[in-house]
């Protein structure tokens, strides 16, 4: 769990004394090839204590991004091979992969397609890859992709977007690497943590997110990446909320910098490896564990 999780089910069951060690991943295993070997020529001793991607700081920039365009090219030749969709590494990318349910809200980009629209037209071109199951009974969550192929559909000559099939481990690593910003939208507070974040972030790949489950703790605006509002009321239905929050990060402060501040894109970069990859990993977890759980 998280923080934020913590403080939810000590609400829930406030008879009981509710502690919180927030989740982790495991560093070597969802840092991609080129960015181990990034790290390895920089950074010796990543592999055996995972505190050490702090110094991701002092990476030099024109070597990150020479990674990062190589993953990019992975993913995007896996994607163009699978759907022939024309996907260009030039192209600013957003991902989203997890385990397909309602509350996750993986279709709340497409809330206003029409502003999508605007958005590519007015900023840059942008594409957005997919994937995830849903629970072969979770009937929500099978409708829950169909809209999204649906909403892919009707983008199509305006914003490319795919859903990828058989989503396994090797595709989750793919992505979370490959891709230029990890999109979150939970329905919050029902984010117990989440971690496929933290494997971008190992990656250099900020997160956009909802600030719920672990990105409340990992989100240090426009340094790791950026926070999606929500701070609208609990009662009713807060998607035109979110959705709007969301365009306006895309439109005014992400996309602008992707596309026009380099230096700027890598900074952040660096300091999603440097502050996120070095903390939530699982080394920090298990010691957490054991300080505070296994021998208190």
């Amino acid at each position: 769990m998280a923080k934020k999780h913590g403080e939810v089910s000590q609400h829930m069951f406030a008879q009981y004394k509710i502690d919180a060690i927030t989740n982790g991943v495991h560093a070597r295993t969802w840092t991609g090839k080129v960015f181990q070997e990034l790290f390895d020529r920089h950074i010796p001793g990543w592999r055996e204590d995972s505190f050490m991607l702090r110094y991701g700081l002092s990476l030099p920039a024109k070597e990150i991004w020479h990674a990062h365009q190589q993953t990019k090219g992975l993913l995007l030749e896996r994607v163009n091979r699978e759907t022939n969709t024309g996907m260009k590494p030039d192209v600013f990318t957003l991902g989203f992969a997890r385990r397909a349910a309602a509350y996750k809200r993986a279709d709340l980009l497409f809330h206003d397609l029409e502003r999508l629209k605007v958005i590519a037209a007015k900023v840059g071109k942008f594409q957005v890859v997919y994937a995830g199951k849903a629970h072969p009974q979770d009937q929500e969550g099978k409708e829950l992709i169909q809209r999204i192929c649906q909403a892919a559909e009707a983008l199509r000559g305006s914003v490319k977007v795919v859903y990828l099939a058989n989503y396994d481990w090797e595709l989750g690593q793919l992505m979370t690497a490959g891709v230029d910003v990890w999109l979150n939208t939970p329905n919050p507070p029902m984010e117990a943590s989440g971690t496929s974040g933290m494997k971008a972030a190992l990656n250099g790949v900020p997160s956009l997110s909802i600030l719920d489950g672990w990105w409340i703790e990992g989100c240090i605006e426009g340094t790791t990446g950026w926070a999606i509002d929500s701070t609208a009321p609990a009662e009713g239905d807060r998607t035109p909320h979110d959705a709007d929050s969301l365009y306006d990060k895309l439109e005014k402060i992400v996309m602008p910098l992707y596309y026009r501040n380099r230096d700027g894109w890598l900074n952040v970069m660096r300091h999603a490896i440097a502050l996120n990859g070095s903390f939530f990993n699982t080394q920090r977890m298990i010691l957490q564990y054991v300080l505070k759980a296994y021998f208190e």
